[in-house]
């Protein structure tokens, strides 16, 4: 059923007509768009190192109290998986480059074992260099020993 039309003055003001003055009101100009290129897109939110570290102390003291963690997670906008995976950083040593370290060239660690003798080494240099001339100068040197080649003490 399609209802009758009843033409009224505020129908016709309404439609566009002439107002009493006799003249249409004025266009208004749509807002000019930004350029898009000076648009901020959202940024995801970034927690220093220390700001988790002190969020997750306060989230350990409150721990005992019914309904304070969801109450610091609220205040600090925060999901209860964000705790979870910062917990599990800071169990694997994630934050630990927050302590001082020395900086530059590290030291040399000292090897505990006294050096081998010097005729073990070069035996053994001239052993994986060619395994093949090895067991013929081995052969060899079992037979008879140059004056510049010390023998083994072993």
């Amino acid at each position: 059923m399609v209802m009758p039309r009843i033409a009224t003055d505020e129908t016709a003001a309404a439609a566009g007509a002439e107002t009493e003055e006799g003249r249409r009101p004025p266009l208004v100009s749509a807002p000019a768009a930004a350029s898009p290129e000076l648009v901020d897109r959202p940024r995801r939110r970034t927690f220093k190192a220390e700001d988790k570290l002190r969020i997750l102390a306060e989230v350990d003291r409150a721990a005992g109290t019914p309904g304070a963690i969801g109450a610091l997670l609220r205040r600090e906008g925060l999901y209860s998986s964000t705790l979870t995976e910062w917990r599990h950083q800071r169990e694997a040593g994630a934050y630990n480059g927050l302590n001082p370290v020395k900086r530059g060239p590290k030291a040399a660690t000292v090897n505990p074992l006294p050096p081998p003798p010097p005729c073990r080494t070069a035996a053994r240099e001239r052993t994986a260099r060619a395994p093949a001339r090895a067991r013929r100068s081995r052969d060899r040197d079992s037979k008879k020993r140059s004056p510049a080649e010390p023998a083994c003490v072993r």
